[in-house]
């Protein structure tokens, strides 16, 4: 039995940095581009690690074939 009350707005998700987010390979940590391009080595800014991957969206295209 939900208790919600119609009426009761749901909880609204964090809208996500603007730019992209990079995670540090090393520690695994999300920064996102704002906060790397205050460093001029590009590191990161917990371990000091300089390999980032790109944080991609989980979502799917589906292509229809022909």
């Amino acid at each position: 039995m939900n208790l919600l009350s119609v009426d009761e707005p749901k909880k609204e998700q964090q809208a996500p940095a603007e730019g992209p987010v990079y995670e540090c390979v090393q520690c695994g940590r999300r920064v996102s581009y704002e906060d790397l391009e205050k460093y001029i080595s590009f590191r990161c800014p917990y371990c000091g690690y300089r390999i980032f991957r790109k944080v991609r969206a989980p979502i799917v295209k589906r292509v229809k074939a022909r």
